[in-house]
């Protein structure tokens, strides 16, 4: 992995703009930036990043059935109670997921880390679909790029492929994401777009104009009744809000599947952990609550975990992440970095809820920014890579996108 400069293209902010990518700049600072690029071998990308990733979303499929098999994991991971046999009934029929996103520290060496899943409502899908291919086309065009060079990006071909699969041509689905968010737009903007191609009824609906039927089914703002919802909207909140006392009776299929409530829920660290202790490709971690008295040195703790702990001493000497159970775009994220004074997110927005601590690792510096890769799961497999960098250790919503190109 290199990070290359090279020239930006002269007119790509009236691309952006004609394409309505709103957000490529946002509050004066640059969102997408391609004045410099992130270059990988073709091993690199297939031994280090799809095959690992692939094999993590395995392990994590695996992780939901061992979790739903025990009441203290379900309470640890928050997960409300009223809603236990609704994300394991969805489990067990085998409801499909569409995508995620695996969140990975990668330094060009040794292997990637898994810092988290975004299992739910990954966003950054146009930016890495569609703009970034572009980039790469106009720039090997240009010259800029090399006529061989290529980028690790099946994702919008992999989501046509996926929804081919899950409905038969005609289906009608509804699209939703909170309105004035112009990023949250673009995703399910490029989601729609794959489902369209796949042949598809495709319907956007703000989530705010999601109204109840007299016999309790979801509505469109066209009153349409709506058989399969996309929501780019959190399950940890829509499990609280008060429409999830419909979830059971509206008949409604739910993209991504409740039971993605548990994989997008950051407890799954210690959980893959504790199950797959030692991979390569997964730090160590434990629930906060568990390991509390080890950390203020108030008493021991059960045998198997302080065995566990022990184990784990020399990689949390290096440093630790508190991260709570439902944080997003680095809000109330604390690093604590070994012998180098603490990073703290200025957004404390998730204080209040549990949280679990992880070993740092740290991420490689290149041009004064640190970059963690988005390695995409469509379906069971990896099929696509987007960047995002920031000069911070915690990556936040504006954190910049970076392009990618694979060079041998």
């Amino acid at each position: 992995m290199q990070k290359m400069d090279l020239p930006e293209r002269a007119d790509w902010r009236a691309k952006a703009e004609e394409q309505g990518f709103t957000f490529a700049d946002m509050h004066g600072e640059p969102y997408w930036e391609e004045s410099s690029a992130y270059c990988f071998t073709l091993r690199e990308i297939e031994d280090k990043i799809e095959d690992p990733a692939t094999e993590l979303h395995g392990m994590c499929l695996q992780a939901v059935d061992h979790v739903l098999q025990s009441e203290e994991l379900l309470d640890k991971l928050a997960i409300p109670e009223a809603h236990r046999d609704y994300i394991a009934e969805s489990w067990r029929a085998g409801e499909p997921s569409l995508y995620g996103r695996f969140d990975l520290a990668y330094d060009g060496e040794g292997p990637a880390k898994l810092l988290e899943y975004n299992a739910d409502t990954p966003t950054s899908l146009y930016e890495t679909a569609a703009f970034q291919w572009q980039w790469l086309e106009d720039q090997i065009a240009a010259g800029v790029l090399q006529e061989g060079d290529d980028q690790f990006n099946g994702l919008h071909e992999a989501l046509v492929a996926r929804f081919a699969d899950l409905f038969e041509p005609g289906t009608e689905l509804h699209f939703t994401a909170i309105s004035g968010a112009p990023e949250d737009y673009a995703t399910v903007e490029a989601l729609g777009w794959a489902a369209r191609e796949a042949g598809m009824g495709a319907h956007y609906t703000d989530l705010e104009k999601i109204a109840l039927s007299t016999e309790g089914q979801f509505l469109d703002e066209q009153d349409r009744v709506i058989g399969t919802l996309f929501k780019l909207y959190p399950w940890e909140d829509l499990l609280r809000d008060e429409f999830a006392q419909n979830l059971t009776s509206a008949g409604c299929l739910m993209i991504e599947p409740p039971w993605k409530a548990i994989l997008s829920n950051k407890g799954i660290l210690p959980v893959l952990w504790e199950m797959f202790e030692g991979h390569k490709n997964l730090l160590p971690a434990f629930f906060e609550q568990d390991i509390a008295p080890m950390l203020d040195g108030t008493g021991n703790l059960p045998p198997k975990l302080a065995a566990r702990f022990a184990r784990a001493a020399k990689a949390l000497e290096v440093g630790h992440v508190t991260k709570p159970l439902f944080s997003r775009e680095g809000a109330s994220i604390a690093i604590h970095p070994g012998e180098d004074a603490p990073e703290i997110s200025a957004d404390t927005s998730y204080d209040q809820h549990p949280k679990i601590v992880q070993a740092y690792q740290p991420l490689p510096v290149m041009g004064g920014f640190r970059p963690v890769l988005g390695a995409w799961i469509v379906g069971e497999t990896c099929c696509a890579l987007g960047i995002r960098e920031d000069r911070s250790r915690i990556t936040q919503d504006l954190s910049r996108f970076k392009p990618h190109f694979i060079r041998d």
